[in-house]
């Protein structure tokens, strides 16, 4: 069992430690230093299984994710109600510190997602899971599917509220990103209009209760629809839930990308079976298809070369709050 001996472990635990003393996990610079430390300790390859972990660092690595959870949230919080205090929020998006991020990300979904659709782009897209900054949809919807129609939902009234109050000034946006106040696992009927289904890293920060939503998803999404989902790879499995393909029954895996770059998370796509009877072909092997389309591509299975500009992860976000709060 891979325990504290381990170098990176004893690290990652010595954060953890500090982390979990911290008064308040909003955005300063104390918290900010210290997610900057354990996000930077977690990037590099590293031979690690989560399911080698003896018991004391899974429950440390559960509580990590947990923080992380809580962080993300209070950052994106903050920054969706500083961008909600200027005339035109999207053309502030990038005052986000993780802005370049969620850019690479989504770019890198919508390029895995297109080797799957078959009939072009989606017509209406679902985000599980969208919070108060929802940068995915917002980034998809701009840059890379401009007639596609997002319904965003998440359980919290008030993320939604922040969230609203970015696209209601843009002409375009206001009326293509909707939002929606609800537990997906309440949602059924609508769930089978969507040819696309994101389903974001922390909904389900438990893996039975990332399972079971899986398990909603595949009851109630239409058949031969595309299911997207964010998971994490070697020691980022310190900051987000691990998915297996073997959890997603109900689903045809189709692939699975590790990036090797700040981009975090992992990204599987997988299609509902058209019945339970039947079984979709497994498209060709997503690394293929990428070096065809990404030049940049490395010889090392599912990891690539950041695309675009990659944003400095030590960039002081107590710094840029001042900053910017002083500019609004």
């Amino acid at each position: 069992m891979v325990c504290q001996e381990d170098p990176l472990i004893r690290t990652i635990c010595e954060l953890h430690a500090k982390i979990s003393s911290l008064e308040t996990l909003s955005p300063c610079k104390d918290v900010n230093n210290l997610f900057t430390q354990l996000v930077l300790t977690c990037i590099p390859p590293h031979p690690i299984e989560v399911d080698s972990l003896c018991s004391k660092v899974q429950e440390i690595r559960s509580d990590l994710i947990r923080l992380c959870g809580e962080a993300e949230g209070l950052l994106e919080s903050h920054f969706s109600s500083l961008l909600a205090s200027f005339d035109h929020p999207l053309d502030h998006l990038h005052l986000f510190p993780y802005y370049n991020n969620y850019l690479k990300l989504a770019r890198l979904e919508f390029d895995l997602l297109s080797q799957h659709l078959t009939c072009g782009a989606p017509a209406r897209v679902a985000f599980v899971g969208s919070g108060p900054l929802p940068l995915t949809t917002l980034v998809l919807a701009a840059n890379h599917l401009n007639d596609t129609v997002f319904h965003n939902y998440d359980i919290d009234p008030s993320a939604n509220s922040k969230a609203l109050r970015l696209v209601l000034p843009d002409p375009d946006l206001s009326k293509r990103v909707l939002f929606h106040t609800d537990d997906i696992m309440n949602v059924t009927t609508a769930l089978g209009d969507y040819d696309v289904v994101f389903l974001a890293a922390l909904v389900g920060m438990a893996e039975e209760e990332k399972v079971r939503v899986i398990a909603h998803l595949a009851n109630h999404m239409a058949p031969g629809a595309i299911l997207v989902v964010r998971s994490a790879h070697g020691a980022r499995a310190f900051l987000y839930p691990v998915i297996d393909p073997s959890d997603l029954r109900g689903f045809e895996f189709l692939s699975v990308f590790h990036p090797t770059d700040d981009v975090i998370n992992s990204v599987i796509i997988a299609r509902k079976y058209m019945n339970l009877n039947d079984s979709i072909p497994i498209v060709h092997d997503i690394v293929t298809t990428m070096k065809k389309k990404l030049p940049l591509a490395t010889k090392k299975c599912c990891e690539i070369q950041p695309f675009l500009d990659p944003l400095n992860p030590c960039g002081n976000i107590a710094e840029d709050l001042a900053i910017e709060e002083k500019s609004s």
